[in-house]
Parts: C-alpha cells; sequence; structure tokens
C-alpha cells in the first residue's frame, strides 16, 4: 500500500506552540539538538523523514522508518501494529508526536523494541478495552517514562532505596551534589515533554532505571545516548516489562530543574506523597 506523504509546513498555530518550547531546559536535554535541527527546516515532517533516512532507523522487521500523514493509518488497524508492518508512523500536527518522532530519533533501539513489544501483545489479544499488563506496561513507558540512570555502587543503590521509599529530603535534597556525577534522569516519554513544554510542580514521571559504571558519566552526551539506547533496549527484550517495574518520581524535584529547591520544596506532601500514598498509574503526582 503507498503510505502518503507528507506535505505541510507549520501552521502558524502550531508554530507558536513550537516556539514555546525552551530547548535549554534539562528535561529536554535528550532530544534538543535533534527538535532544533528539524524545526530549523521549512518543511518539518520532511525533515524528520530525512533524519531517519540518514540514520538508517528501522523498525524491528528491519523496513526502514518514515513518518506519516495520520491520514495514511488504515481504518481498523492499530497504529502499534502498523508500525510494525510497515515502519510508517503516523505522525499529527500536534506536540504529542512531535516529541514521539524526535525520541524515535534519538532512541531508535528502545522504540524498535517498544513497538515489538506492542504489536506482538495486539496480535494476542486483539484490542479490546484492556490492553492487558504488558502492553499497558509497554505504552506507559512509552509516553510517560523518564530513564533514571544510577552509578553501580554503593551511593548509586541508597540513592535509588531512597527514590522507591519516598524519601525525597535524602534522595533529592541531601544528596542532590550527586546528580550528574553519580545519576541523571533523561526524560523518554514524549507524553511527558508535552506537560514539560508548560512545567508545573506536580508533573510525575514512571521512572526506569538503569545501572551503569562510573566512567558513563564522563561521556560526551553522545556516546552516553548510544550506550543507554542499547542497554534499555536490551533490558526490554531479555526480561517481561510489567508496571510493577515503575517508582514515581516528580521531575521538578530533580536537582537544578526547578528554582527554589530548598527543604520547604521537597516538604510539600501533595507533590512529593509519603510512602504511604500510593497513587493510581498515570496520576501526576508521586
Amino acid at each position: 500500500m503507498k503510505q502518503k506523504e507528507f506535505s505541510v509546513v507549520l501552521t502558524s498555530d502550531l508554530s507558536k506552540v513550537f516556539s514555546e518550547i525552551a530547548w535549554h531546559q534539562p528535561w529536554f536535554a535528550s532530544v534538543a539538538v535533534v527538535g532544533q535541527e528539524i524545526l530549523a527546516e521549512r518543511d518539518w515532517r520532511a525533515a524528520l523523514n530525512s533524519q531517519a533516512l540518514s540514520r538508517s532507523i528501522s523498525n524491528h522487521r528491519g523496513l526502514p522508518l518514515h513518518f506519516i500523514a495520520q491520514e495514511g493509518l488504515p481504518d481498523g488497524v492499530a497504529y502499534e501494529t502498523h508500525i510494525s508492518a510497515c515502519a510508517g508512523v503516523p505522525t499529527r500536527d500536534n506536540l504529542h508526536d512531535f516529541f514521539n518522532a524526535l525520541v524515535w530519533l534519538r532512541f531508535p533501539q528502545i522504540k524498535r523494541q517498544l513497538n515489538a513489544l506492542q504489536a506482538a501483545q495486539i496480535a494476542q489479544s486483539g484490542i479490546g478495552k484492556s490492553r492487558g499488563s504488558a502492553r499497558d506496561a509497554a505504552t506507559i513507558f512509552d509516553e510517560n517514562a523518564a530513564l533514571l540512570v544510577l552509578e553501580k555502587s554503593h551511593r548509586g543503590e541508597q540513592l535509588f532505596a531512597d527514590l522507591k521509599a519516598h524519601r525525597w529530603q535524602q534522595a533529592l535534597y541531601e544528596n542532590a551534589h550527586l546528580y550528574g556525577s553519580a545519576a541523571q534522569v533523561w526524560c523518554f516519554g514524549h507524553a511527558l515533554m508535552e506537560k514539560l513544554v508548560r512545567p508545573y510542580k506536580a508533573i510525575t514521571a514512571h521512572t526506569w532505571v538503569v545501572w551503569v559504571d562510573p566512567t558513563f558519566f564522563t561521556l560526551p552526551i553522545e556516546s552516553q545516548t548510544q550506550k543507554i539506547d542499547s542497554k534499555v533496549a536490551e533490558q526490554l527484550r531479555l526480561h517481561p516489562i510489567s508496571t510493577r517495574d515503575y517508582s514515581h518520581l516528580p521531575v521538578l524535584g530533580i536537582p537544578t530543574w526547578w528554582p527554589k529547591q530548598d527543604a520547604e520544596f521537597y516538604a510539600d506532601t501533595q507533590v512529593f506523597r509519603p510512602p504511604s500514598v500510593r497513587p493510581k498509574p498515570g496520576s501526576t503526582a508521586a
């Protein structure tokens, strides 16, 4: 089937929305360079395809990845199934799909593995009101994950234990000095990035832990990106994914990600909730 090609440039409304993206903010670090390159072109969607081609990105069947108009998705065919079968990613004129495309360009191995998982679940169970636990976990990852990169050491393990137990003062305030040298947070979910265009304190990510050697933190960002992409994709390939794998993290609590991060900032229990209060998956507070 011939895919519908892109031929639309920025509308004035969409151009205004894109102009609101503060690329210098740390939560956009994983996609900032490629995002600005794409928007520098007259036709941003044609630029996406040019980038995908130059990076030799493919889906899990080895087909060249390309971005198509939303109207190119056949009636009755699931989004994930279409990407799996044809490597065409339906892309609408909005921030949500724009960030999704950028993540494909920056973390193609992770996105490829997530799509393989989602498509396999659909093939097995069909599309119903409930996605099923494995597909649900993959969708949460795709939409709202933050990659919590931690040094494989005692201090990394302690930091992870504090975060998982919601000991926010210890994990984010008292040990703020560890972020950058023993810990990093990389935004991955495209819905998460979309929310962060207009940030507010309660935005919360589902964290996925990536253990690395201490030398990782001395590498340039391109090398770090490639290592994370490869490592996480392998994790997803080897181990069944579950919603139990995630812990919640209010991302604007990450040291240096928001002004005035003093003890009072982290004492806000409406955002930095104690362990006894467990939010429902997808909520906007930890």
